[in-house]
């Protein structure tokens, strides 16, 4: 192969696999939420959870999309590790639709296509039809990749050496594990089988060496949904397991059944003899279906195992993502809905100020895990406020006396603030994230004010929430100097920063991080203040 035919083989490759990326991102950003919402709420049934990955993945044609979504929805805890088992298995299925869709002969119309997608996308400005000619330019794009990249592979049919490497994946072994490479470096087994296909219509490679390679890249596409688990709960990482061990083990069944009847292959073959891209799209599409088939009524088993085989890791400072005191039956018990709310909401504030806790270990010793850790419990924080908020507004049509009602209307207001203190924890975090990647630190004195501050922030915030939880006024004039103090506080460290400045003994672009850090601390003191005084506002 000369240099200008490799070089042509590498930009093919390139516009087939930017193709298959905008046609992907495209069909994704029209369905958007509506997709995202399909997945949350119609997988309460196994079946039904895998007609919608099926469908889902057909729709945005990406199987990994489809996987790092129910990753995501599991790590929110919006999604059962069985739901997303179901959901999984049906992407699989609905990834198959690429492969068919390439073995249809558009080369000599992709230009045309490729013409009408940047008409829509270039010429039209409304935000749907925009989208559509995403869609139809990317689908333009891949075909005019695929037909160049047949042109720039055509020398390839008598390079000895190359086909010699192409009749060793009649090897089960070398197949499997070239697919799974290949495609766990391009990350969609949707290319890595379009690539396949166009190779094929040279007359390259025939079924016979296609079928192994098609078990790897469905193992290879697994990497995609690993790489979402990463820093997730233990949950989400099996999810991602979940979706390996089925292509493994699918990928095992058909190796054996290949070893016991090569017929298999004929048979496939005899279906569309004419057409080895159309071969290879239908052998993907019957393994993915007929292992959705084998593996299905073994799905409790299958999350059984892999929660054995990923356990679950309780950390010190773990915190649960559900509510512990309020559910569905508190609705209809009146009596003790106040005292529950007030509970769950006690409890979401300890996570709040534990979390700005760990947000000030973070900055303090510059601890990236902390910090991410923080942007973790910060996920949990949105969740309860969220899940609160829907109890607070149906309480509110309950029988409750004119007292109890007083104090709901009161807690939305609280709830706000104690979000706010999870979302300035998350801010202290990004300002350790900050001075870790500029390899920066503050002055000694700098350091000492903010310490100072930091302790008489927490030291009102924890008494604020003895306050809340106790409903004791007596400490209210208290909470009261302690927040004048921080006020205090920011006015002479300002002025001692801007001192600083002036001496040139301060690096600005850290200042920034200082002021930063004094305006955060002097608005969660705010915060505290608006808790501890919650209770005598409408009491």
């Amino acid at each position: 192969m000369t240099i200008t035919a490799a070089f042509l083989l590498l930009g093919s490759l390139g516009m087939f696999l930017y193709g298959m990326k905008m046609m992907s991102d495209g069909l994704e950003n029209a369905a958007g939420d509506r997709m995202r919402r399909v997945l949350e709420v119609l997988t309460n049934k196994r079946l039904a959870a895998v007609g919608v990955g099926a469908g889902v993945t057909a729709v945005i044609q990406s199987s990994s999309a489809t996987t790092v979504m129910v990753v995501g929805f599991v790590n929110a805890g919006l999604m059962t590790l069985l739901q997303a088992t179901g959901v999984i298995m049906g992407a699989n299925i609905g990834t198959t639709i690429t492969g068919q869709l390439i073995a249809f002969k558009l080369s000599d119309i992709a230009p045309f296509i490729l013409f009408a997608g940047m008409v829509l996308t270039v010429f039209v400005k409304k935000r749907m039809v925009t989208r559509i000619g995403e869609i139809i330019l990317g689908f333009g794009i891949l075909f005019v990749g695929l037909s160049l990249m047949s042109q720039a592979m055509k020398p390839l049919q008598d390079d000895e050496g190359f086909r010699n490497l192409l009749v060793s994946f009649k090897s089960p072994v070398i197949g499997v594990l070239f697919g799974a490479i290949f495609t766990a470096i391009i990350q969609s087994s949707s290319a890595s089988v379009g690539i396949l296909q166009a190779l094929a219509g040279l007359g390259i490679i025939g079924l016979d060496s296609a079928v192994y390679v098609i078990l790897g890249q469905n193992i290879g596409t697994c990497i995609t949904a690993i790489l979402a688990a990463i820093g997730t709960s233990s949950n989400s990482k099996r999810a991602a397991g979940i979706h390996l061990m089925f292509n493994i083990i699918g990928s095992i069944i058909y190796l054996g059944l290949l070893a016991v009847f090569p017929s298999i292959v004929t048979m496939v073959a005899s279906w569309s003899p004419d057409n080895v891209a159309r071969q290879i799209a239908n052998f993907h599409t019957m393994f993915n279906v007929t292992v959705t088939i084998l593996l299905f009524p073994f799905a409790k088993l299958m999350v059984r195992l892999i929660t054995r085989i990923i356990p679950e890791k309780h950390e010190p400072d773990s915190v649960e993502k559900k509510l512990l005191y309020l559910d569905e039956r508190i609705a209809q018990t009146p009596s003790i809905a106040l005292s529950q709310t007030l509970k769950e909401m006690s409890r979401l504030g300890e996570i709040a100020v534990d979390n700005f806790r760990r947000s000030l270990d973070s900055f303090f010793n510059r601890d990236e895990q902390k910090a991410n850790r923080v942007m973790n419990v910060e996920k949990t924080i949105d969740y309860l406020t969220h899940h609160i908020t829907h109890y607070l507004i149906e309480f509110r049509g309950m029988e409750l006396s004119e007292h109890d009602l007083k104090i709901m209307g009161s807690l939305h207001h609280v709830i706000i603030d104690m979000e706010r203190i999870g979302d300035l924890a998350e801010n202290i975090a990004g300002f350790s994230l900050s001075l870790i990647e500029r390899r920066a630190g503050l002055s000694q004195e700098a350091q000492n004010e903010l310490h100072t501050m930091a302790d008489k922030t927490m030291e009102t915030l924890r008494l604020s929430l003895e306050i809340f939880a106790k409903r004791d006024s007596s400490k209210l004039p208290l909470i009261d100097k302690m927040e004048q103090e921080v006020d205090d506080m920011k006015k002479l460290y300002m002025n001692n920063h801007i001192d600083r400045l002036q001496d040139k003994s301060c690096d600005p672009q850290v200042g920034v991080v200082f002021t930063n850090m004094v305006a955060t601390l002097e608005r969660l003191a705010d915060h505290a203040t608006n808790i501890a005084f919650s209770i005598e506002e409408r009491e």
